[in-house]
């Protein structure tokens, strides 16, 4: 075994479409999520990849901390591997509203602490439990939202605006940590599913992501999840901190 890659919301969309392209042979592949990928488990069974599964909720405090004490002992076990990847991938769009309308603190809470409190402590874990000899690289996904304002997305742009400035500090802090903070465009996920059904008073940019769907503008999961895949393993990845997939197709 020669890689570590550890992916946050792998169950479905983006981050499942990345483990796939990620399934080597020579791969213990994690999965942190709240649900189980069987297709995925068979998959990596397939490829002879390993496969381990953490079951964690990470919009909640206490999910991500179960999944740190797990990975940090999953990590104490492969001390010797010559290449230890962190997708962070995990996150919500929700909730969607405008300033006037976020009037719910729980969800409010619950997508800070998923969209950038867990991807914090993900990193924190990882940086502690992996050898600092090793090549070892962090992509966090971040989106165009956090680079500029889009009305109705005042929690997710803001907490993408963190991703990408805690990856510059983490950059600063770690210079022998190979790291990221990329865009990866508008994909065709469930994530948009659900933004084309949100009622345009919270979401007035509704109608243009309903046209990008009906004029089949949106890049599919599989495809982008190509192109990250080969960004991750260049040589050269982390040498731009900020980045956009769209820069590279």
């Amino acid at each position: 075994m020669e890689r570590l890659i550890i992916i946050s919301g792998a169950s479905r969309g983006l981050g499942f479409a990345l483990a796939k392209q990620l399934i080597k042979p020579d791969t213990l592949l994690v999965s942190i999520a709240r649900s189980n990928n069987s297709e995925l488990a068979a998959l990596c069974h397939q490829a002879n990849a390993t496969y381990h599964y953490i079951n964690a909720d990470l919009a909640r405090p206490q999910g991500t901390e179960l999944a740190t004490q797990q990975l940090s002992d999953l990590c104490a076990q492969h001390q010797n591997l010559a290449h230890y990847y962190l997708i962070n991938n995990a996150g919500t769009v929700a909730p969607m509203a405008q300033a006037h309308q976020l009037d719910d603190p729980k969800a409010i809470a619950q997508a800070l602490q998923l969209n950038i409190g867990s991807l914090m402590s993900l990193s924190a874990c990882f940086l502690a439990h992996t050898p600092p000899e090793a090549d070892r690289r962090i992509l966090n996904i971040s989106s165009g939202a956090g680079r500029g304002a889009v009305p109705g997305w005042g929690v997710y742009g803001a907490t993408k605006a963190a991703v990408d400035y805690f990856t510059q500090t983490l950059a600063l802090e770690q210079p022998n940590v190979r790291s990221a903070a990329l865009a990866p465009g508008v994909i065709d996920t469930d994530m948009q599913a659900s933004i084309r059904q949100t009622d345009s008073d919270y979401f007035p940019n509704r109608e243009r992501f309903i046209s990008l769907h009906q004029n089949q503008q949106l890049a599919s999961a599989t495809y982008t999840a190509e192109q990250i895949a080969r960004y991750l393993t260049n040589d050269a990845f982390g040498q731009k901190t900020i980045d956009d997939i769209r820069h590279y197709f």
